[in-house]
């Protein structure tokens, strides 16, 4: 037998944060106790994540839902828009002839405004809905990433030098 004196040093070291802030609803592992990467150490109280969740779900279907409405009002728009080049270049001709007043060539060429106008309106109404779907994709991803920071694991195997928390403590984030 070899008796020989020395001292360990760990290879690396950490101290586990919560990233949000809750209530400890599950027994925390104790100090000295052995784990492995992804152990979970303790778990926080989900309070209203999840109905979060579930809201920021509901308004992304929402958004998604007024997909074909908006699409549906470029194309109305559009038609419109074709009608009243069609009617502007029938009264301009007219007029030509001298079978139409100046007023009707005036009415039509401002109806042409109008309907281009409505086009634009209708795009910028597409375009404010692919922007609340964007927004609502976002807030799924958060309310899903706020849910996962509920369960605190051990970012390596290793032994824990002291005691992760206690039952029933408010943690907050840090």
């Amino acid at each position: 037998a070899v008796v020989l004196r020395g001292e360990t040093q760990a290879a690396r070291t950490v101290t586990a944060r919560a990233e949000t802030n809750g209530l400890i609803i599950t027994t925390p592992l104790r100090k000295g106790t052995f784990v492995g990467e992804a152990d979970v150490l303790c778990q926080l109280d989900p309070g209203t994540r999840a109905a979060n969740l579930s809201d920021a779900k509901a308004r992304l279907e929402s958004a998604r839902a007024r997909v074909p409405e908006t699409q549906a009002r470029i194309e109305e728009a559009k038609a419109k828009l074709d009608e009243a080049k069609i009617n502007f270049n029938a009264a301009n001709k007219l007029s030509e002839g001298g079978f139409a007043s100046e007023s009707r060539v005036a009415n039509a060429q401002a109806t042409v405004r109008t309907a281009e106008a409505a086009v634009a309106s209708a795009k910028a109404g597409f375009d404010t809905t692919r922007s609340g779907i964007q927004s609502a994709e976002a807030a799924v991803a958060s309310a899903e990433k706020e849910i996962e920071r509920l369960t605190i694991r051990a970012p390596f195997a290793g032994l824990l030098e002291t005691d992760t928390a206690e039952l029933g403590s408010l943690l907050e984030p840090g």
